[in-house]
């Protein structure tokens, strides 16, 4: 738990007009990753994109003025499956249990929607992650390659990861 101090924070389906807070958002979070990667993570067009076809999940801390945003994560139903990306935290707010509790939201968000398994992959030079979403149960099912247009500083793959919802 983070020595932080936290307060309460209300999960809520983004809106379009989040589009530029969630673009910053998830860039800051995923500063982490320019040890191999160059640029920011996304631009607001493609999270105008991904919002058109899915949703963003936004923790919003309730004691802020402006925007309040702490954290998200997108979810987009495939089927009977969902696919989970871009779970992002505020750098400050990291190692908080808010990223864990956004992944819950948005499986219940998805078994409400009748979806079975939520899929996910995450980058494996992120060595902390695979350990991270198997606490939440999630599991490894194979690997899948980086693509090809963008530009990395070390050789990296995806590991793919789900886990099965239960059903109510």
């Amino acid at each position: 738990m983070s020595s932080v101090a936290l307060h309460p924070v209300r999960i809520r389906i983004a809106e379009p007009a989040d589009a530029e807070a969630l673009t910053r958002l998830i860039n800051a979070a995923f500063q982490v990753e320019r040890f191999f990667i160059e640029g920011d993570r996304i631009d607001a067009e493609a999270v105008r994109k991904l919002m058109a076809a899915g949703q963003f999940l936004v923790g919003q801390d309730v004691a802020q003025d402006d925007d309040g945003m702490c954290a998200c994560v997108y979810i987009e139903g495939r089927g009977d499956r969902a696919y989970l990306g871009l779970l992002s935290v505020d750098p400050s707010r990291q190692r908080s249990g808010l990223g864990s509790r956004l992944v819950a939201a948005a499986e219940e968000h998805a078994g409400a929607s009748g979806i079975h398994y939520v899929d996910l992959r995450i980058v494996n030079l992120r060595q902390e992650l695979p350990e991270f979403y198997r606490r939440l149960g999630y599991v490894v099912t194979g690997t899948s390659p980086f693509p090809l247009e963008v530009t990395t500083k070390q050789r990296c793959h995806f590991i793919n990861m789900s886990k099965a919802l239960i059903s109510p």
